[in-house]
Order: structure tokens, then C-alpha cells, then sequence
């Protein structure tokens, strides 16, 4: 020791030694000014010779400062005294764990509570950028507060989130060893660190692993008799499961520990966030968990596991689909579970499995309404957002199960499930579904009325594949999927009715096609061992396949009897399977109801509608007597409701998706939503019904209409691009006037409503990062105004033009006093109401203003719609139809 008691630092009085750190010595000491004991720890003198040295000692200290977490040792000061670097930080009282090993392993709950303490830690550095490198029992404390991670001498910035301070210097972005050397503590290390190669935040996870696995057993994860010898059995051994060293352990538990000690850091648990929820889950479920009760261990039972479908925890369904499956003799018995969405996520994709059976992927939109892909592990209880994906639609894997193909900003593009920058592969204005095959192509639909096309997993332009038979009353194609062999494909050509959809396999080679079903199909996946998995009627339904030679056999039967089928000519269903034989899919959701209500500026309840069933869009018509309104979601049409008499009649037919009606201003009209077309499209029909309905519009994107002009000339209307995203286009009312994009931009714009003048549009737009109202002056004067100022959606003028509403995130309808002459003036947002009931959708109505102000007609669900349907997983869902 290089200080003795009494000697001082500044203000600090040494007391005693302590022990040595990674590069220092550490004390014990008094802070004189505020009369509290501390640890003082410093740079060995024979060590501040090193400029490496001082510059890791410098770098610690600037770590430890920028890490405020309560497992973590709390840095008080730094100093430099006489030619000696210092480091004043909390003084633990308590024991490392080191030294509570020699007494023996932990006991599980005791284990458990330190864990999540220490993940939780590691968690926090780690957001911030920072990799421990060197985790150890002797740098966890144990302390009456709780457990405390130490010494983070040889941390280092890993880029994966920026640092505090100078931590982004240039200076710190250079390793402080030299390629190839060895840092930290033999005995923890990941194989990668021994290897000479960086260490992330996965290689602290091993670190923690090895870690866990002394704590719980009292033995090393991996012994040596030399140091080769340690490196080789780290390198290549496997440690003898947690379980049959010490019984009374949970099975969870080791479970968790043997994946942070995977050999490839790509099979570990890929963040702290992911380990320490499943931390949490196996110390929460106790017993049920794997954690035999006490008086259960001493009469030797075991607690029998109830796993029901919703709720249970994904580890132990998989765990439990494992031992089924291992039964000797036994078929494997098919196994249910399911894992909610996500509440910041407002809607949401299809789940798309990975080959491997490992990864549920699905694009899913949060309150600012941009898409981005969200990745689970099913070992993990954790969601990850996939960064670079915004406006990401309808993601599908590659065959290795390392990369997801999406759509966005009019490209077709790749990106690592483990992250990194997205990669353009080709342009395309498609929203639709993919397939990657085996032989490095990927197969993609475009807009509902177009061909086929495929394209080079690596990059280069895309070609047409199949040819759309016009003369057989064909439309477009959609849904392709490769078949095992990479050659030979799906995928369905579409037609004007649903029931007459045609399901073909085409040869890539020669593009030889041939019909296999025709009939009211969905999307229509190829699963493993040899079937065929489509949805009709809510229903997921099996028939035999033979890939090889391409024909059906047998009947289709039944293995999911609510699955989410959405409406129209290109029907989509909320399932997929993996080649390892996971079924993942979500259920179709409860009917809706909906209580559209009369209430007055206060909120109280004028007049009561009653229950009309599930309403989706709906449309107050100017002389306030009636409603039209679509069924919601599905192949839903067109109501009318008096609200005199409260009766329905029902105003469109067809099986297509009828949706978003909108009277004219006369009440003589009105204008919907279909995709009769194959593809949505604009359609008129007076309102009394008396003559059909006409197409207005039929544009070369998915459109819908939002709002009718009060001169009757205009429709505003919304336009869903190939990138996602959505953009306002005006659509004329007068044949042989062409329909145009007012707002096109890299943003989201929805919810386009004319002044009472027609002079200004008001809309709502994501260009700041989360959904705005803005006001744009229609006549080309330029300019635009923010009306909102804290989140906004879906404004409807006073019929005096003199105020704007909009709805809150929250659901509280919100006023703004709006004046347009001689200069535009904006008055501050105030609340008027809190109980508008959200819908989530581009074009969904939430309220109306009757013409004298003083009335709101809003909507008041009593089932909740928000709450998006859970993700169901079926392991071994061919014994569910077959019994082997």
C-alpha cells in the first residue's frame, strides 16, 4: 500500500486499506468537510507511468459519473494530489459476492433478488453505451441496500448509444488495447474476449451467466488446471446443467443462465433488458416457475404446472412443449400459449414466425402513427423495436432467419435482425407481402393489380414473374411464397369477387403455372411437414400438400377456428408457420360495440343513441337526422341509421369492403370506400338509395375519402403510398376533372377536413414526430400554421369557421379560436371534452359538431379497442389434427 492512516487526499483523511482494484488501490476513508466515510481509490504509482493506464483511470471516472443507477457504486469526486489520480466514491458496507461464495451457493430467492439487482445495472450501463468487460463475483458488493456493480476500470464504449461528456470523442472511439489482447478476468470471460476480438454488450451477458451459474451452484461454470486449459473449456465445453448441482434451483432459472452462456453471442440473450425480464418472471412465479415450496421438496412432490392460453409466460410454455415433446413413445402433444401487445403500440401487423421457430417479427404503429418493426424472442418476455425501420410494411424473414425484407419509402429493403442499417434491395411502390427463397431470390406483390415480381436478395431490379389473365376476368396477384425447393411458388390470382379468387403454383424457371383451390381464399402459406394453411370464414384451416409434386390431397380441415381474415379481393390472415413447426396467428377481434351518444359542452349525456352495433366510420348528415356509417373492420357495408325513428337500412351489397361514408352537402350523395376493385377506390350513390352506386375514382393507389367540400366540387381524400405512409390528394366531383396529390411527403398526413369556406385544409401530419394539426391555405398563397401544439389528429371545423377541434392523444377534444383575415391568428388549445372514446385507423370518425356548436355526437365503446388482440403461439399443431 502506497498511503498510510492519517494521510490525506485534499479533503479526505486515509483510515485504511481496502483491497486492490483493477488498476489501484482502494481505501477507506473520511470526507473532513461532510463527515462521512468513503472509498478512495488510486492509481498505483508504478501504473501512472502508463499513458494507457491513466487514460483507462481518467476514463472510469467519467464512466462511473455518467451512470446514475442504485446498483451502481455512486462516484463522489476526483482529484490529482502530488503526481497520484484519485477516485472518491461510495463506501459499501457489506461483503462482495466473492466472499459470500466461500460460504456457499445462494439460495434461489437470495440469488434471484441480486440478479435482477445486477441486470438491472448492466441494463443502464449498457443503454448508454458501455460494456463492463471485466464482471465478476468480486465486483458485485452486497450491501443492506441491495447488491452494487463496481470497478469499471476496463469498460469501454461500445457505440451502441452515445456517451456523456467527451465519450464521443475521437479519443475514446480508439481501443485502449491493442488488437488482440486479452482484458479482464480469465475466469468470466467470454469466448469472444479470449479470441482477441470486441467485446459487446453480449459478452458481459456471458460474464453474468458465469456469474449466476457460481452463485447458484457454488462451483465455476468452467474449471481449468492451467490457464489453456481454462481458455479451451470455455471455448468448447458445455457446463453441467444448474439443476442436477444444486435440485432445489429453479428449472427457469437455468434455463436462463445456460442461454447468456451460449458460445456464439447471437444465441445469447441479446440485451441486459431481455435477461432481466426474465429475471423477474422466474422470481416472480416462485414455485410455478420451477421453484419447489419448501414443505413440497420435504414430501418430495412436485407442484403439478397449469398453462393456460393467455398469460403464460412465453419461457415456460416452451419449456413445457419441450418436455412433452421429449416423452419417449408419446406423440408430441400440442401446446397454446399467447403474449399481448405492447400497449404504446396503437395497431399492428401480422406476426410473421422466423424459419427457425425463434422470433415472432411484425410492423406495428405507435401513437405517432409511423410503422416500424418490433422483433420478440420467444425466450424473451421483451418487445424490441428494430431502429431504421420507419414506415416499415409487412415484414417477412430469409430463409436463415437472419435479416427481414419490409417496404418503405418505395424501396424493397433488407435489414440484420441484430440491427444495423437498413439495405436498399430495389424499388418498389408495393405494399404488400413477400417471400425470400432458398436460391437467394425474393418474390414480391405489388399494388393489388399487378404481376408478380422477383428480384435478387443482394440488390438489382425486379421482374415480373407471372402474367395477370385479363381474359379470365383476372385483376392482379398477390400473397407469393416460396416453396421449399426455391424454384416453384404460390400465390393468388385475384379476381373482382372474392369467391372467385384462384390459388396457382408457378414454376420460377420455366413460369409454368397451374390452378390448386379457387374459392374464397386469404393469404395461403406452405407449412411443414406438407400442408397448406389458409384462412375462410375466421376459420385457419389445413389441407395436405405434397411440395415436391405440387398437388393437394385429402380434405382441409380445421386447426384454429379464430383467426383475424380481413375483407376484399386480396385477403390478408393475421397467422404464419415456421419450418421447425410454430404456428403463430392472432384471433379475430370480439364484435364491437359501440353507444353513440348526443352531450353538451359539460359532457353530460343529451341523448343516447342506444347500441347500433359495430360502427366503424361514420357521417353526421347536414340536416343532423341521420347517420351512415360502415360496419367497422371485415367485409362490412354501409348503414343508415335515423335517429328519429332509431332505425337501420342497410345501403350497399356487395361482399367487398364497403367503408368511410361522407354525405355530400346537399344530403343528397354519398361518397364511400371500396376495394370491390381489387384495390380501394371512390364510389357515389344517392342517398335514397334509389339508383347504384358509380365509381368516381379508381386511382393507381389504395385510396379513401375523408371530407366533402361545401361548394360540393371537391372531395379530400387520403392516399396510402407504396412507402406506408399516407398523403391528401383532392379528388373532383365533376367528370373529366383529374384527381391530384395536394400533400405528398416523406410524412404521414390524414384526416383532411375543408373550412366551412373552402378556403383552408385542415389535417394532421407526423412531420414532427408524433401526429400535429396543421391549417393550409387551398389556392397556392403558400404556407401552413400548427394548430396543436401537444399532439393532435382529426379536426373538424365549427360550421362558422371561427374554431378548429381535434382530438388529444389522450381522447380530450380540444378547441382552438381560429381567424384567417387579414392574417391567420391561432388562439391557445382549450379542452372542451375527455371522454371521445380513440378508434386507431387513418380515416376513423371519433365525433361530430352539430351546425350550432353547442352539441358533440361522440362515440363510446363498451368493449375496449385499444387493446389490440394477443399474439397466440401453437407448438405441435399438426398432432392437434392428425394425433401423431
Amino acid at each position: 500500500m502506497i498511503l498510510d492512516p492519517g494521510a490525506r487526499l485534499g479533503p479526505y483523511e486515509i483510515l485504511g486499506p481496502l483491497g486492490a482494484g483493477g488498476m489501484g488501490e482502494v481505501y477507506r476513508a473520511k470526507d473532513t468537510r461532510l463527515d462521512r466515510t468513503v472509498a478512495i481509490k488510486v492509481l498505483a504509482g508504478h501504473l501512472a507511468l502508463s499513458e494507457e493506464v491513466r487514460q483507462r483511470f481518467e476514463r472510469e471516472a467519467r464512466i462511473i459519473s455518467s451512470l446514475n443507477h442504485p446498483n451502481i457504486c455512486t462516484l463522489y469526486d476526483v482529484g490529482h494530489q502530488e503526481g497520484m489520480d484519485y477516485l472518491v466514491m461510495e463506501h459499501l458496507e457489506g461483503e462482495s459476492l466473492a466472499d459470500r461464495l466461500t460460504r456457499g451457493p445462494l439460495e434461489p430467492g437470495e440469488l434471484l433478488k441480486v440478479a435482477v439487482e445486477v441486470a438491472d445495472a448492466l441494463d443502464r450501463a449498457h443503454r448508454q453505451g458501455l460494456v463492463h468487460r471485466d464482471l465478476k463475483p468480486g465486483n458485485i458488493m452486497l450491501t443492506k441496500g441491495g447488491a452494487k456493480l463496481l470497478d469499471f476500470g476496463l469498460a469501454r464504449a461500445t457505440g451502441l448509444a452515445p456517451a456523456p461528456g467527451d465519450m464521443s470523442s475521437p479519443t475514446m472511439s480508439r481501443p485502449l488495447t491493442a488488437e488482440g489482447t486479452i482484458v479482464g478476468t480469465f475466469q468470466y470471460m467470454a469466448p469472444e474476449q479470449l479470441e482477441g476480438r470486441d467485446a459487446d454488450a453480449r459478452s458481459d451477458i456471458f460474464s453474468f451467466g458465469a456469474v449466476l451459474y457460481e452463485g447458484a451452484t457454488g462451483r465455476r461454470a468452467f474449471e481449468g488446471k492451467s490457464q489453456a486449459s481454462l481458455i479451451a473449456s470455455i471455448l468448447k465445453e458445455t457446463p453441467r446443467p444448474i439443476s442436477t448441482v444444486n435440485p432445489v434451483s429453479p428449472p427457469a432459472l437455468d434455463r436462463a443462465v445456460m442461454r447468456c452462456l451460449e458460445k456464439d453471442p447471437d444465441d445469447r440473450w441479446q440485451t441486459a433488458r431481455d435477461l432481466l425480464l426474465e429475471l423477474k418472471w422466474v422470481g416472480e412465479a416462485g414455485s410455478r416457475a420451477g421453484i419447489a415450496a419448501p414443505v413440497a421438496m420435504r414430501r418430495k412432490h412436485r407442484e403439478r404446472l397449469a398453462w393456460g392460453v393467455a398469460g403464460v409466460g412465453i419461457v415456460a410454455a416452451l419449456a413445457l412443449g419441450a418436455l412433452v415433446i421429449a416423452r419417449a413413445g408419446h406423440a408430441p402433444e400440442p401446446v397454446r400459449f399467447a403474449f399481448d401487445t405492447p400497449a404504446e403500440i396503437r395497431s399492428i401487423g401480422t406476426p410473421k414466425i422466423s424459419p427457425d421457430g425463434r422470433y415472432v417479427a411484425f410492423n406495428g404503429a405507435d401513437t405517432t402513427g409511423v410503422n416500424r418493426i418490433y422483433v420478440r424472442a420467444l425466450g424473451s418476455m421483451a418487445v424490441t423495436l428494430l431502429p431504421g425501420t420507419e414506415g416499415a410494411a409487412r415484414p417477412f424473414w430469409s430463409p436463415d432467419s437472419r435479416f427481414l425484407a419490409f417496404m418503405a419509402d418505395n424501396k424493397l429493403k433488407k435489414i440484420a435482425v441484430t440491427g444495423g442499417p437498413a439495405q436498399t434491395i430495389c424499388e418498389s411502390a408495393s405494399r404488400g407481402d413477400g417471400s425470400w427463397g432458398t436460391n437467394g431470390q425474393i418474390l414480391f406483390d405489388g399494388s393489388s393489380t399487378d404481376s408478380v415480381r422477383a428480384v435478387s436478395a443482394s440488390g438489382g431490379a425486379a421482374r415480373p414473374v407471372t402474367k395477370i389473365d385479363h381474359a379470365a376476368g383476372e385483376v392482379g396477384a398477390a400473397w407469393p411464397q416460396f416453396l421449399p425447393d426455391g424454384r416453384h411458388f404460390l400465390y393468388l390470382a385475384l379476381k373482382a369477387r372474392p369467391e372467385q379468387t384462384v390459388l396457382k403454383v408457378a414454376d420460377l424457371v420455366s413460369g409454368q403455372e397451374k390452378v390448386l383451390l379457387t374459392g374464397n381464399l386469404s393469404r395461403v402459406v406452405y407449412a411443414p411437414p406438407g400442408y397448406l394453411l389458409f384462412g375462410r370464414e375466421r376459420a385457419l384451416l389445413a389441407q395436405p400438400f405434397d411440395a415436391r409434386t405440387q398437388k393437394l390431397s385429402g380434405e382441409a380441415v380445421p386447426v384454429v377456428d379464430d383467426v383475424a381474415i380481413g375483407g376484399g379481393v386480396a385477403t390478408n390472415a393475421d397467422f404464419s408457420a415456421s419450418e421447425s413447426g410454430v404456428l403463430v396467428f392472432r384471433g379475430g377481434a370480439a364484435p364491437a360495440s359501440t353507444r353513440l351518444s348526443w352531450v353538451d359542452r359539460t359532457g353530460r349525456v343529451l341523448r343516447d343513441l342506444g347500441d347500433i352495433g359495430a360502427v366503424g366510420t361514420f357521417s353526421l348528415s347536414p340536416d343532423e337526422r341521420r347517420l351512415a356509417y360502415d360496419g367497422g373492420s371485415g367485409t362490412s357495408d354501409i348503414y343508415l341509421f335515423d335517429m328519429a325513428r332509431g332505425a337501420n337500412t342497410r345501403f350497399t351489397f356487395d361482399p367487398a369492403t364497403d367503408i368511410a361514408p361522407i354525405w355530400s352537402p346537399d344530403g343528397t350523395r354519398i361518397a364511400f370506400t371500396s376495394d370491390r376493385l381489387g384495390r380501394t377506390a371512390i364510389y357515389v350513390r344517392p342517398a335514397s338509395g334509389a339508383t347504384p352506386e358509380s365509381l368516381l375514382l379508381a386511382a393507381p393507389v389504395d385510396i379513401g375519402a375523408v371530407d366533402w367540400s361545401h361548394d360540393g366540387r371537391r372531395l379530400a381524400c387520403v392516399a396510402f403510398t407504396g412507402s406506408g405512409r399516407t398523403d391528401i390528394w383532392i379528388v373532383p366531383t365533376t367528370p373529366g376533372e383529374k384527381a391530384y396529390p395536394l400533400l405528398a411527403t416523406p410524412f404521414a398526413e390524414t384526416d383532411p377536413t375543408f373550412s366551412p369556406d373552402d378556403r383552408w385544409l385542415a389535417y394532421a401530419s407526423s412531420e414532427s414526430g408524433r401526429m400535429e394539426v396543421y391549417l393550409l391555405p387551398l389556392g397556392g398563397t403558400g404556407g401552413k400554421w400548427q394548430v396543436s401544439t401537444n399532439g393532435g389528429r382529426e379536426p373538424v371545423w365549427a360550421k362558422d369557421g371561427r374554431s378548429l377541434y381535434f382530438l388529444a392523444p389522450s381522447g380530450t377534444l380540444m378547441q382552438v379560436a381560429v381567424k384567417t383575415t387579414p392574417t391567420v391568428d391561432l388562439g391557445r388549445p382549450e379542452r372542451v371534452l375527455d371522454q371521445v372514446t380513440i378508434e386507431e385507423g387513418p380515416v376513423w370518425v371519433e365525433y361530430a359538431l352539430s351546425a350550432d356548436g353547442r352539441r358533440f355526437l361522440i362515440r363510446r365503446s363498451t368493449t375496449s379497442s385499444v387493446q389490440l388482440p394477443a399474439t397466440s403461439v401453437f407448438l405441435n399443431w399438426t398432432t392437434a389434427i392428425t394425433g401423431r
